[in-house]
């Protein structure tokens, strides 16, 4: 009996691997699925807006297809760029087929989230994705109904057909039917929606459930913008063998020193010359010409040379402090917001920004740990918090120094933007403990919350000069009857001496401008600034 007929093997496609494996992409139970449908199909919506500068304008339609099987309709359309009509079918029916394998920021990470969209409905319902898009200014409407053939990892066009473009409509439209619970997902769906709203309120969402009364508005709270993220070059400390070997079949005759230059990012002739005398090597031969260990011994001195600029960030788009205070302030409604944007720093070769808020009292209920919110290259992080940098290093601070006692009114926003986001596990749920993020990310909590420090002790300053203005103001006006009774002057003429010294000796100049400090709801970090500096 041979080996054959004991042990089978298989090749599994791509699409045929997630569709038996689709809790690594989030679709691991009904619930989960409808969450991570509306995620995926929303964030691909915005990467096709923002990134375009155009102001994202989202709508979402959920509905029952057939309730008796839990059958659940979803609805997303943009007003984005639109897609090609010839490349729909590959862009819904072919796994690891996307416009996201380019060095800068992207809300993915590995093109798949509509892909994985199809392949659950197919498999739950075995009902086909229907998609409409139209590029910018174009005449006509493509639609397509798709599945995806997974042993062949191809695109099945069930039917399609091109329409009018009358209204000159561009975005993209997608329709799926798949199984799933919509009212235990309510709540994380809603919860999804309210958190992108915090990083990105340049854009404005529609929500309708399949109850008739179930709509939810979020309207666009602010017209600036980030900057879009640009394309860029691998940084040689954060190559492997296999990108290099992909790079010299290119133009294997290229000579190392251009092929360094044009490559790689921030690489110019003086550093690649100082580089090849490190490794050992002639400028002038050609590439081609590394092969088995000599290639590998490249790569590790490229990763240990420390002369190579540090990687740029014009890869990345982060948010910005004043668009992420304006998100803050019209979700939590707190009474002051702090923000911060750190300057650009890397690990391993990619270039990755930390940004902060704090938000404090108002509409903030008191807990007895800060409430944390996570984003990843704009994304919300709602599930596994537990295991996420942030928690730990929120949860490591000691707040007491920063005058803040539980339970208290405050929330904690990390935003890290990154050209290769360090998960933690293939959900994609939680960043995962990098010593040079996690010192930028204690660095930006921290700066946050020295500023609260120094607000919350102005406003204790200012509580104590209201208290003693009370009292004082309270037997001034005995004083002011006693000595108008004894000297027989003008009681108005005392009251207001009385008072003037009183605000005086406070050093208050207008107690109307007290009481209003005291009451203000601001982001003050520019205040703060000051003070710092």
């Amino acid at each position: 009996m041979g080996s054959s007929d004991l042990v089978k093997f298989e090749a599994l496609s791509p699409a045929e691997f997630f569709r038996r494996n689709r809790e690594i992409a989030g679709f691991s139970n009904p619930t989960r699925a409808i969450y991570q449908t509306i995620r995926e199909l929303v964030e691909n919506s915005l990467d096709a807006t923002e990134t375009f500068k155009i102001l994202p304008s989202i709508k979402i339609f959920i509905d029952y297809a057939d309730q008796s099987r839990n059958w659940i309709g979803i609805y997303v359309e943009d007003n984005g760029i639109g897609i090609p009509g010839d490349e729909i079918p590959n862009v819904f029916g072919r796994v690891f087929y996307s416009s996201k394998y380019r060095i800068k920021q992207h809300r993915g990470i590995f093109g798949l989230g509509a892909k994985m969209v199809v392949l659950y409905a197919q498999s739950t319902t075995n009902t086909p994705i229907l998609v409409r898009s139209a590029p910018l200014k174009s005449d006509v409407i493509y639609e397509y109904q798709l599945m995806i053939d997974i042993t062949r990892n191809e695109p099945v066009i069930v039917s399609q057909r091109t329409m009018e473009n009358r209204y000159g409509w561009h975005g993209t439209a997608i329709k799926v039917v798949l199984e799933g619970d919509w009212l235990k997902a309510k709540r994380r769906v809603e919860e999804y929606i309210r958190r992108t709203a915090m990083v990105a309120p340049y854009a404005e969402f529609i929500i309708r459930g399949p109850d008739e009364d179930y709509v939810i508005k979020i309207p666009r709270v602010t017209t600036k913008m980030p900057e879009p993220p640009k394309e860029g070059l691998p940084h040689p400390k954060s190559v492997d063998v296999e990108l290099i070997k992909q790079l010299i079949q290119k133009n294997p005759e290229a000579p190392l020193l251009e092929f360094l230059v044009e490559n790689f990012d921030g690489v110019g002739e003086t550093i690649a010359k100082t580089f090849l005398d490190f490794v050992g090597l002639q400028p002038d031969m050609p590439v081609g010409k590394l092969v088995n260990d000599e290639l590998v011994n490249f790569v590790t001195k490229m990763k240990e040379f420390n002369g190579w600029r540090r990687p740029r960030a014009d890869w990345l788009s982060p948010i910005s402090e004043d668009i992420l205070a304006e998100g803050v302030r019209f979700v939590l409604r707190p009474e002051v917001i702090f923000t911060v944007t750190r300057k650009p720093s890397s690990y391993m070769g990619n270039p990755f920004i930390v940004e902060a808020a704090l938000a404090w009292g108002g509409s903030i209920e008191p807990s007895d740990k800060p409430i944390v919110y996570r984003f990843a290259n704009k994304v919300p992080l709602i599930y596994d918090e537990g295991n996420d940098v942030v928690r730990k290093i929120v949860d490591e601070i000691d707040w007491s120094q920063y005058k803040v006692k539980f339970p208290a009114p405050l929330a904690i926003v990390v935003h890290i933007c990154s050209t290769k986001i360090p998960y933690a596990s293939a959900g994609k749920e939680a960043i995962a403990e990098v010593p040079e993020i996690e010192s930028e990310v204690r660095n930006a909590v921290r700066e946050v919350a020295r500023k609260l420090r120094l607000y919350v002790t102005r406003k204790e300053k200012e509580q104590e000069l209201l208290m003693k203005y009370a009292i004082f103001s309270m037997y001034a006006e005995e004083v002011v009857n006693s000595l108008s009774y004894v000297t027989k002057a003008d009681i108005e003429e005392l009251r207001s001496s009385i008072t003037a010294l009183i605000k005086a000796r406070l050093k208050i100049e207008k107690f109307e401008d007290l009481i209003n400090n005291n009451n203000k709801v601001e982001n003050t970090n520019e205040d703060n600034k000051e003070e710092t500096q």
